[in-house]
């Protein structure tokens, strides 16, 4: 199933739509739908990351300065 949603566009997002909807030979629709979706996913992934880095925070479950500090003296010592 799928919806009408009407999107606002600068000229020149719009502009850019359409050489690259000739280019691929798909939709406009199709190519927005696309970029939505993919928008959607990458937010919704990054936004689940950091809420589970924040529990892991939460519960000390982190790298603390002395583990820190040895990790970059390994890899700076592995750089040379």
């Amino acid at each position: 199933m799928s919806t009408t949603m009407t999107v606002r566009l600068e000229d020149e997002v719009k502009d850019r739509l359409e050489l690259l909807s000739e280019a691929t030979q798909r939709s406009k629709s199709f190519l927005a739908a696309e970029a939505i979706v993919t928008y959607i996913e990458n937010n919704e992934w990054q936004i689940g990351e950091i809420k589970a880095a924040l529990k892991e925070a939460d519960a000390g479950d982190f790298a603390g300065d002395k583990d820190v500090h040895a990790l970059a003296r390994k890899w700076k010592a592995d750089a040379r």
